[in-house]
């Protein structure tokens, strides 16, 4: 991605961010930016483009880096690790995203949708993860589909965390913690 692109992109994730989708107008983008609108056009043909090419990068961003962490690892349990590092990586990282990431599922308008469908692929990933434990006795037999959507909302919990203690948080001690809580329970 050129300079400008990757400008346009990382403003427009920012102002998403900050005021939402349809608050932000192509306009404030370029503004922001300091392009003119054709120069927006030239990279993307509309607010909707941008928007999509934003979830289909950071969505692919999640699912590769979660390919190359756990392509070599036998243990479900390990991999669950993996997916949760990587996603408390990327809520530290690109804070941005997690923000639109989370404001954006619950609409009913066709870019809710769209967005959904990678959020869907994703919790899948993690699905597969989970019924591999059950197969291989690691995991008791469970909802594998409820449990893998409560790892993914477990993690995003992470992000009100670090709004509420406004720091970075220790990431090891979070996914000990996470994974400790979703392997044994919180009963004694």
């Amino acid at each position: 991605m050129n300079k400008t692109k990757r400008k346009i992109f990382e403003t427009a994730m920012k102002l998403f961010a900050e005021k939402g989708y349809e608050a932000t107008s192509v306009e404030e983008i370029t503004a922001t930016v300091g392009v003119a609108k054709g120069t927006l056009y030239y990279h993307f043909s509309s607010k909707e483009e941008i928007y999509n090419f934003l979830i289909e990068e950071g969505m692919k961003l999640l699912h590769n880096s979660i390919e190359i962490k756990t392509e070599n690892l036998t243990d479900p349990i390990a991999k669950l690790k993996a997916v949760i590092t990587i996603q408390l990586k990327v809520i530290m990282k690109y804070d941005e995203f997690i923000t639109i990431l989370l404001s954006q599922i619950w609409g009913t308008e066709p870019r809710h949708q769209h967005f959904r469908k990678y959020i869907y692929e994703y919790i899948d990933v993690i699905e597969k993860i989970i019924d591999e434990g059950i197969e291989k006795g690691v995991l008791r037999d469970c909802d594998s589909h409820l449990m893998a959507s409560s790892v993914f909302g477990a993690i995003c919990s992470a992000k009100i965390y670090k709004l509420e203690k406004e720091q970075d948080m220790d990431i090891a001690l979070v996914v000990n913690s996470i994974l400790e809580y979703m392997i044994k329970g919180m009963h004694k």
